[in-house]
């Protein structure tokens, strides 16, 4: 449920179309927290993120509106992009439809 003002789900895609995932434990450990969100203060991020599940992992999405922000964001932590049409519907809203990399 969204609270009145508050970005829904469709609104942070519109605005902040430019999206990258990182494993969670990278901004839960340390400072890694701390040093993310001071390294993203100039850049175009959204101030609502939110999260998916994928392998039995979790993953933080940031979500950009400017496409450089999230290129700069990518070269400085790593992560990869991310689609929001990967992500799941109703009782699977944080599930991650990654699609599977073909086998060689």
């Amino acid at each position: 449920m969204r609270r009145k003002g508050e970005l829904s789900p469709a609104g942070i895609d519109r605005g902040w179309p430019h999206q990258v995932v990182l494993p969670a434990r990278f901004s839960q450990r340390g400072s890694g927290y701390q040093e993310i969100h001071e390294f993203c203060r100039d850049l175009s991020i959204c101030s609502r993120g939110h999260a998916v599940f994928y392998d039995r992992e979790w993953f933080h999405v940031y979500c950009f509106s400017d496409p450089a922000d999230a290129d700069k964001f990518l070269q400085r932590f790593g992560g990869e992009k991310f689609d929001p049409k990967q992500r799941g519907k109703g009782s699977n809203w944080a599930r991650w439809n990654k699609p599977q990399a073909p086998y060689i």
